[in-house]
């Protein structure tokens, strides 16, 4: 029905087809940003295998149990050889 000056049939898909390209590229930028925003830890720190110091985990959470006092000193010394590779007799609880 469109004659002389009127939108044709591919120009009105061609105008509903870079409104959907547009509109996704909207929403895809949005959730980009929102998964950029939400990390949990910053990208340019150091996994969480260990310390700075090259220590394992594991010596890590020792230490901070004998900090707190969760632990005595005979215990962590036994629980450090034993992550050091060197079992001992279990110290006698009294």
């Amino acid at each position: 029905m469109y004659w002389g000056n009127g939108m044709s049939a591919w120009a009105m898909a061609f105008t509903t087809l870079v409104n959907l390209v547009f509109w996704a590229l909207v929403i895809v930028g949005v959730v980009m940003l929102g998964r950029h925003f939400d990390r949990r830890t910053p990208p340019n720190t150091a996994p969480r295998s260990g310390p700075k110091d090259g220590r394992p985990l594991a010596h890590q959470i020792l230490d901070e149990r004998f900090a707190r006092g969760e632990i005595d000193e005979d215990e962590y010394l036994h629980r450090r050889q034993v992550l050091d590779g060197r079992p001992t007799a279990r110290p006698s609880v009294g």
